[in-house]
């Protein structure tokens, strides 16, 4: 007879306590910030923190006896709720102050910023006050960093997705890895992460935009999440060339591999080199960069791509900067908008839509399949051909001179079927919706990926307001499985997952 789980649900609610004490301290950050714009909403903001505090607080000391032991069904039910629950409590600074009225709407716009999406359904960011604005990009800045934290040092040890490949630099014994132990490990990285945002906000200010502009800025690049303070997006500064390139800078840093960042200020720079992933990510966005220049340069109407500040598409330089700011954008799935791609030409649209698949590195902020995984899914590909000329050779895929085992080689063609199979899906949900086909493949790829714009009615000038209610939820819930890297959602909908054998 088959015995239902038993969970530790002491340890399971505890951990969910600390997400509601963290997601409150920040909260409380941004009444800070309402406080010094005086923009009206301080009690309300200071009123979401304090319950937000005092619900965690209450969490913690009732389950304050749990066992300290946490198995692996205990660490996929943590990972998975735990983001539901920070979206959940998210939602309270936009509720209280009425910024947005409707729960499903603070819910949709609470998770796309968690899952760092950057899908929006506010029609008039600019009217918006100071507190919301700054709470708003810190839930892109807070779920960045969780992802990071995530995929360094949880994800390796649940075995998710292929993610025991970057075991070899999660935490370990070895000399090689970044330390033995995960508290240390995403210390670093925390101080990494913060030290990028600090320093990419003096340069934006120095580059001349407001320190409040350049702080949110700089929150949504470093967690690719897209979030801007303008209606237009980066497009806001199509005028100011040096700040385009500054946020494209650190967008390829947020989109690369954020060991690879530590490796390279401890004076190992050859490390950042050696790695495969790294000089693939920077081969395609080098080259999808000249392609779409070109084109841009040769094809597109200059009078099509204005969205509020104009580009001139017919010189070179301008040419050149918004191709590589796109497909920076597209890539490394942060979704920052300099101009309406979808109006250059036809190729182009299909190009970007194309690129939603790609993702950035693996242990980077970026979303999308990764990087890493195309890399082994192509080395298998060409391995077959020599496997079936020589059936008895032992041809093993190699990654960084390493020999990579067959369970991680099927594990990741397994990421890859289901994540085609989910786009499909998300794809099929949408259309019942009574939304056009376009519309519809761009809205699942880019929820799925957590890109922010898609095609056709949700472009990269629109937003997703004109979602019907049920349509944002189907986005939401694509968004977390796409963040969560599929896997670590969609085992709790498996019956066996809930039996103990």
């Amino acid at each position: 007879m088959r015995k239902r789980l038993k969970l530790n649900f002491k340890i399971i609610f505890h951990f969910f306590g600390l997400l509601f004490l963290f997601n409150g301290g920040f909260m409380l950050l941004a009444t800070l910030v309402s406080l010094t714009y005086n923009d009206g909403v301080t009690l309300n903001l200071f009123l979401s923190g304090l319950v937000t505090v005092l619900i965690g607080g209450f969490a913690m000391y009732a389950t304050k006896d749990h066992e300290k032991e946490m198995n692996k069904r205990e660490g996929y039910i943590v990972v998975s709720f735990g983001w539901i629950v920070m979206a959940l409590s998210g939602t309270l600074p936009y509720l209280l102050t009425e910024s947005i009225p409707s729960f499903t709407d603070a819910f949709f716009e609470t998770m796309s910023g968690f899952t760092t999406t950057g899908a929006t359904i506010l029609n008039d960011i600019e009217i918006m006050p100071e507190g919301i604005l700054f709470w708003r990009s810190l839930t892109h800045w807070i779920g960045g960093m969780g992802i990071i934290v995530l995929a360094v040092a949880i994800l390796p040890l649940l075995g998710i997705g292929g993610m025991q490949l970057f075991a070899a630099e999660a935490p370990g014994p070895s000399a090689d890895k970044l330390h033995p132990r995960i508290t240390d490990t995403a210390k670093r990285l925390w101080l990494i992460y913060f030290a990028y945002t600090a320093a990419e906000t003096i340069l934006l200010k120095v580059a001349g935009m407001s320190f409040f502009d350049a702080i949110n800025h700089s929150m949504t690049t470093l967690s690719t999440g897209g979030f801007s303070t303008k209606n237009s997006s980066v497009a806001f500064w199509n005028d100011a060339p040096m700040i385009q390139y500054i946020i494209m800078v650190f967008m390829f840093l947020a989109g690369t591999n954020f060991v690879l960042s530590y490796f390279a200020f401890k004076g190992k720079v050859q490390k950042v080199f050696q790695d495969e992933e790294f000089r693939l990510y920077f081969k395609f966005i080098a080259g999808f960069t000249i392609i779409a220049a070109l084109i841009i340069y040769f094809n597109a109407d200059p009078s099509l791509s204005s969205i509020e500040h104009p580009m001139v598409l017919g010189e070179g330089e301008s040419a050149f900067r918004h191709a590589l700011f796109q497909v920076l954008t597209i890539v490394t799935t942060t979704g920052f908008v300099s101009a309406d791609y979808t109006l250059w030409t036809p190729f182009l649209t299909l190009f970007f839509f194309g690129m939603m698949f790609l993702g950035g590195s693996a242990g980077s902020t970026s979303g999308g399949i990764k990087i890493m995984r195309h890399l082994i899914t192509i080395k298998n590909g060409f391995l077959e051909f020599k496997r079936t000329l020589h059936p008895s050779a032992i041809l093993p895929v190699r990654y960084n001179r390493r020999s990579v085992s067959g369970e991680i080689v099927f594990n990741i063609l397994g990421f890859f079927i289901l994540y085609l199979l989910t786009f499909i899906i998300g794809t099929l949900g949408f259309s019942m919706m009574q939304i056009d086909f376009v519309s519809a493949i761009g809205l699942s790829a880019s929820s799925l990926g957590n890109v922010g714009p898609a095609l056709g009615d949700f472009g990269p000038v629109n937003n997703y307001d004109a979602l019907p209610d049920v349509g944002k939820w189907w986005s939401a819930f694509l968004m977390l499985i796409g963040r969560l890297e599929l896997f670590t959602v969609l085992i709790l909908f498996t019956p066996f997952f809930w039996r103990n054998r």
